[in-house]
């Protein structure tokens, strides 16, 4: 049996059309969506991911929706066409879903496949794969699954945004010009972001409030100074961006690498959840790109296919590893089977091409014959 389960109108226009044999009494006529995308009523302020359509008219009162089976809030007529249609987002999100396995079916293919008797785990609970599999997705997802994600912002007069809420660590930040083009941002080390900001009295001994907690500022003075940087105009010989001058001659030895760009700078500002833009960024257009951990919603909770042999292994090795009386060349075995698996999962998903390769090598002075 093959593993498509979508027809072409479900996948590419995420449509699903129905002919209704005709219903006029309570409860009305029940259609199922058999996409892979689940259907989702309105909750809260969140909308419906799907609208319906009788002869090309919106469904009114809107139907209701349970495990893919959509209820008529109205009475039908035999012959109406009723259209099931997903929303742009959801039609968006199910494309190239097939590159993936969700999370669910590696545990149930992993319970299949190697639980039970004369296997190599003979019982374990549904719950402890569940650990095994979230915690190899965690691990796989810094290093080796492609679970970079990205944020278009713009940087406001306060120069600060705010860590998306799935973040974990940033890969990559960029501004964009008016042609769409990146400009690599680079972190800076001339400043710093402080986590505790105590007011001291005249002896610098830091004052505390009625409950022997320290007091804090409001305002980090070092933030506020960096804010207000003229990134154009130099103060003077102590400004980290003065060029040599003689009388400084043998102080300093040239250009700093990493302060040779116009890019802008950014700082991590752990105190307040954000990410830190130094001035001549203000307005502009910026690309974040960072990892996550993937099981912050569950469209994360997905594993490329390249790697799905390493994820079992990963939950094989770390099951024996954890339990008593497993013999060590067990756990040995599979801790290099996890290792192998894991390295051609790497190769897998880095996505070489030599075409593309050799297509960079030309630009280079060897003459590359092919």
């Amino acid at each position: 049996m093959g593993l498509l389960t979508e027809t072409n109108a479900q996948y590419y226009a995420g449509q699903q059309t129905f002919t209704a044999v005709g219903d006029t009494v309570l409860p009305y006529e029940t259609f199922t969506w058999t996409g892979n995308t689940t259907l989702s009523d309105v909750s809260g302020s969140v909308p419906a991911n799907y609208t319906v359509t009788i002869n090309g008219v919106l469904a009114a009162p809107v139907p209701t929706v349970s495990n893919n089976v959509v209820e008529l809030g109205q009475a039908t007529t035999a012959g109406d066409e009723v259209v099931i249609t997903l929303s742009q987002t959801a039609i968006n999100n199910n494309y190239g879903s097939y590159e993936y396995i969700s999370l669910h079916d590696v545990i149930n293919n992993f319970i299949v496949a190697y639980v039970g008797k004369d296997k190599i785990i003979p019982d374990i609970k549904r719950t402890d794969v569940m650990f095994h599999a979230k915690r190899g997705l965690q691990e796989f997802s810094y290093d080796t699954l492609k679970s970079i994600k990205s944020q278009e912002l713009t940087v406001p007069p306060s120069l600060s945004v705010v860590i998306p809420q799935d973040y974990v660590n940033y890969v990559k930040c960029s501004w964009v010009d008016d042609v769409g083009a990146k400009h690599i941002i680079y972190p800076t080390r001339v400043t710093s972001n402080p986590t505790e900001l105590p007011i001291q009295d005249t002896a610098g001994i830091p004052t505390q409030d009625s409950l022997g907690e320290n007091l804090e500022a409001n305002q980090s003075i070092t933030e506020q100074r960096w804010a207000e940087q003229n990134n154009t105009a130099y103060d003077g010989f102590d400004d980290y961006r003065y060029p040599e001058a003689e009388f400084v001659f043998g102080q300093r030895y040239g250009l700093e690498p990493e302060e040779a760009q116009i890019n802008g700078k950014f700082t991590i500002n752990e105190r307040l959840g954000k990410i830190s833009f130094s001035s001549d960024l203000n307005g502009k257009l910026i690309i974040l790109e960072y990892i996550s951990d993937g099981l912050a919603t569950d469209e994360d909770m997905k594993i490329p296919k390249f790697a799905e042999e390493a994820i079992y292994m990963h939950i094989v090795h770390a099951v024996l590893s954890t339990r008593m009386n497993i013999p060590e060349y067990v756990i040995n075995r599979f801790k290099k089977d996890r290792r192998a698996a894991l390295r051609n999962a790497k190769i897998r998903l880095s996505n070489i091409k030599i075409e593309e390769i050799a297509q960079v090598f030309r630009n280079k002075s060897k003459i590359i014959k092919h």
